[in-house]
Formats: C-alpha cells, sequence, structure tokens
C-alpha cells in the first residue's frame, strides 16, 4: 500500500511556469530577430532567416508544455538547492574574467577549473589548480600553436613558447 503523500496530487510548480515564461521570451526575441535577417530563399524558399524562427517556434511549443506540465504538477520532487555549489562556479567565472588578461589563459582557467571542483565536491584546490592550469595549458597549445588561434598568453605560456 503506497502512503497518503504519494496518492495526494502535486500543485503547480511556480519554477517551472518561470521557465516557461522564459522560454516564450526567448523564442519571441529569437523570431523577431529573425525578421530582421533577409530571407533570401532562392529556389529552395529556405534562407537565413528560416533556421531562427525554426528554432524560435520550437522553443514557444517546448514553453507552452513545460507551463502544461507545470500547471498538472508532473514534474518530479527537486531537491533543496545549494548555494555553494553555485558561489564556487560563479566566483571561478569570476575568476577567469578578472585574471585572464593578466595572468594568461592557462593560470586563469585552471582557476576556473579548480573552483567548479570545489562546487563538485573536489575539496583539495591545492591539487586541482596545477591540475586545471596543465590542462587548460594543453588547450592553449591546441588553440594557440596549431590551429593559430590567438588566447591570452601570460607566464605559463611565455615560459614554454617565448615571444621573440
Amino acid at each position: 500500500m503506497r502512503p497518503a503523500t504519494q496518492n495526494r496530487k502535486r500543485s503547480r510548480d511556480t519554477a517551472a511556469l518561470f521557465i516557461a515564461a522564459g522560454l516564450v521570451i526567448l523564442g519571441l526575441v529569437i523570431i523577431w530577430d529573425s525578421a530582421r535577417l533577409a530571407d533570401l530563399g532562392g529556389y529552395s524558399g529556405l534562407g537565413p532567416a528560416s533556421m531562427p524562427r525554426v528554432v524560435g517556434f520550437c522553443l514557444i511549443l517546448l514553453a507552452l508544455w513545460t507551463a502544461t506540465a507545470a500547471l498538472r504538477g508532473e514534474f518530479p520532487e527537486r531537491p533543496p538547492q545549494q548555494a555553494a555549489p553555485v558561489l564556487w562556479i560563479v566566483a571561478g567565472l569570476a575568476a577567469q574574467l578578472l585574471l585572464l588578461h593578466a595572468a594568461g589563459f592557462s593560470i586563469a582557467t585552471g582557476i576556473l577549473f579548480a573552483f567548479t571542483a570545489r562546487g563538485f565536491g573536489k575539496r583539495n584546490l591545492a591539487m586541482t589548480i596545477p591540475i586545471g592550469i596543465v590542462l587548460s595549458f594543453a588547450v592553449w597549445c591546441v588553440f594557440s600553436q596549431l590551429l593559430m588561434l590567438h588566447l591570452p598568453a601570460g607566464p605559463v605560456e611565455q615560459l614554454i613558447f617565448p615571444r621573440g
């Protein structure tokens, strides 16, 4: 026999209604923005504005589906949210933005890696920061040295690849 709490229908889901509203707004903005594109359909009738319109209408349909499920209370129960992991990730993003040009790509992105790992439960920053810097340096090498794309170089990058 099931407990009474499982038989009871859940009430509407306010958070899901806000998500549905956001999806509608995003879909309308995409459709509005696609109206500014020249629709040069050519022989196929499809142009640069076609795909954004499809995406916008799909977002609106997804919003209607989300709102319907929210009003029926069909979404599963969510666990309570914890602010600390989100704050660690946001702090990592902020640190990367602040350090990117001063410390270079590898150090700034290594700190982002470590803070994100901390947000996901890895507590040892003394281990995750160097691992993040090494992985970020490998990414920098691929983009900067192999693909010849410009990423901010800091002391780590200049130590290995001095600019003459």
